[in-house]
This record gives structure tokens, C-alpha cells and sequence, in this order.
């Protein structure tokens, strides 16, 4: 059975279109869920918020003077994200690292240097000694090692590096 050429071209480009429009039909679904996400790391909603290098009153190594100094800790996204494993350092090295910690999103959590109970707004690192001075810095990094914040400081204030 013989077929017009242009006959037989029309059916061609209609099975190229139905396949086309399979495959676009089957892409669909992904393309908008890639739209919808943030192209960016879940971790990038995580930043540092404050600091309080020096506890308010006497800095007379009570508890309550080491609980005064804290790093916020942020996320600034709509999803919660389990900051295990994430760090927290100074310029010396002292370093606190987060056990299984899930932080909301749009919430924040304070990391104080004494001892406490650790909630859902504060946690501690328990130590018996200041950790941040009053020029000192504070880096965030994420389960990798990868560093996602940094807060410096100094008399002067504050100098946020993302």
C-alpha cells in the first residue's frame, strides 16, 4: 500500500507530536515541583541571628553569667531543618556541636555557654568558662563542614559574613 508523501509526512509528525506531548506531560510534575522549591541548599535558610558575647551583670563565672552569652542559631525558611552534626565555633576553637536537634522554620534556638536544660528555644554546651570574648567571631557550618554563617565582633559591634 502506497502513501501520499504528504500524507505520510502528516502521520510522522503526528506521532512525533504525541510523543512529545507524552513526554512533556510525564516532565511536567518535576518541572513544577523544581519551580516550587528553592534551588539554593536546605541548609541556606539556616544562618546566625545574634550574639550576646557578654552576659548582662558581673561576668563572675556563675552559671547564670555564662548562660548571659549565647549565639542564635536561625532559620529563616518555612521548613524545619535538623541541625545533627551542624557546629558552632569561636576564634580559639572551642567548638559546640548539635546532637539531634530539629529547628522550625521561621523559629530560632539561643546556644548558651553554661549549663541548663536543653528545649526547643535553648540548648547549652554546658562549660564552666566563657567561650565568646568581646572581639571574637562565630561560625556556623553545617554536617559537612561546610561553613554557612560567620558573625565577627568587636567594642564596636557587630560584622555579619554569610
Amino acid at each position: 500500500m502506497f502513501m501520499s508523501a504528504s500524507l505520510a509526512t502528516r502521520r510522522a509528525l503526528a506521532a512525533l507530536l504525541a510523543a512529545g506531548t507524552l513526554i512533556g506531560a510525564a516532565a511536567l510534575p518535576a518541572a513544577a515541583d523544581d519551580h516550587r522549591r528553592d534551588h539554593r541548599s536546605p541548609h541556606s535558610s539556616i544562618v546566625i541571628g545574634g550574639v550576646q558575647s557578654d552576659g548582662p551583670g558581673r561576668n563572675d563565672r556563675s552559671n547564670r553569667a555564662l548562660n548571659g552569652e549565647w549565639v542564635e542559631v536561625k532559620n529563616t525558611g518555612r521548613h524545619s531543618v535538623n541541625l545533627r552534626g551542624f557546629t558552632l565555633t569561636d576564634r580559639d576553637g572551642n567548638r559546640y556541636r548539635f546532637n539531634d536537634f530539629r529547628l522550625d522554620g521561621r523559629s530560632s534556638v539561643k546556644v548558651h555557654t553554661g549549663q541548663g536544660r536543653d528545649s526547643r528555644r535553648d540548648v547549652y554546651q554546658d562549660r564552666r568558662q566563657q567561650v565568646w570574648d568581646e572581639r571574637d567571631s562565630a561560625t556556623l557550618r553545617d554536617n559537612r563542614g561546610k561553613v554557612i554563617d560567620t558573625e565577627s565582633w568587636n567594642r564596636r559591634g557587630n560584622q555579619h559574613r554569610g
